[in-house]
């Protein structure tokens, strides 16, 4: 594993952590290819329900390292791009159902977290900015810390809304609010992003890693592995389907589900009023 990556599974949660505090973990293509790497061996350890990734240090991810930038400024080829942001499109599903497999949508340079099966946490505890704010926005839930600030910075940069944030920037927050944040490219702080809808709590930033991982344990304690993985892909397909797709594409996994070990378990611990032994399967 990259020595830009911090990668630790404790207690269920499989904690990511970009570590070039330095640079207010700024990434670079080896830091990108690390995250993948972590991000499927999570996906793959049964040992793991719940993953984390946030930043060492002040700064959750200050976007592309500016060192990197300047290279790219200087030859602006795609083949610059691709080695210095570590641009890939590929599927580690190889010969999965139709059902299990992703859409292709999903399995983009950054837009491959909704394929990780497994709820993602993105644990913003200070600075998101462009590339470091589109990893937030394909994390599944966002949690900031009081300190957190916010920017898209593309077009301050003479650059576009970058790698689908287009596309899945309106859908959390509409398109008003994303066309603030992408035309004006401002620094908003993580109250007004609340307000926004852009993340889904805010906690004072001396307890933040310990609120972040409650919530993650509650999850690993009190939830389906099975039924997690199954309404994650639920609702990243749902938004891709009309209601009918999406209602037909229930219908069938809620016989399966009825079929599950994890459904037998969720009925027995309710009436013997103790705490679930959920398998995931």
């Amino acid at each position: 594993m990259s020595t830009d990556l911090i990668y630790d599974v404790a207690d269920g949660i499989a904690t990511l952590t970009l570590n070039r505090p330095d640079k207010l973990n700024a990434w670079t293509g080896e830091m990108g290819s690390a995250v993948r790497a972590a991000m499927e061996a999570a996906d793959a350890d049964e040992n793991v329900r719940v993953i984390i990734l946030t930043g060492a240090g002040r700064g959750f991810c200050a976007g592309a390292d500016m060192s990197l930038l300047n290279e790219l400024a200087a030859n602006g080829s795609s083949g610059a791009a691709a080695r210095v942001l570590g641009h890939e499109r590929q599927s580690r599903f190889g010969e999965a159902s139709s059902a299990q497999q992703p859409r292709p949508d999903y399995l983009g340079t950054y837009s491959y977290f909704p394929s990780i099966r497994k709820p993602v946490i993105a644990a913003i505890n200070g600075h998101a900015v462009g590339l470091g704010f589109i990893l937030t926005l394909y994390c599944d839930l966002r949690f900031a810390s009081d300190q957190a600030k916010f920017g898209t910075a593309f077009a301050r940069r003479g650059l576009i809304a970058e790698y689908g944030i287009a596309w899945i920037l309106p859908r959390l927050i509409g398109p008003a609010n994303a066309l603030d944040l992408l035309l004006s490219a401002r620094i908003v702080d993580a109250a007004e992003a609340s307000r926004m809808g852009l993340v889904n709590r805010v906690f004072p930033a001396e307890t933040f890693m310990e609120n972040v991982r409650a919530y993650a344990t509650e999850l690993v304690k009190s939830v389906s592995p099975r039924s997690m993985a199954v309404i994650k892909r639920q609702v990243y397909h749902g938004l891709l389907e009309s209601l009918e797709e999406a209602a037909a594409s229930a219908e069938k996994e809620i016989l399966e589900s009825l079929r599950s070990e994890d459904f037998k378990e969720g009925v027995a611990h309710f009436v013997e009023k103790r705490a679930p032994r959920f398998t995931g399967r």
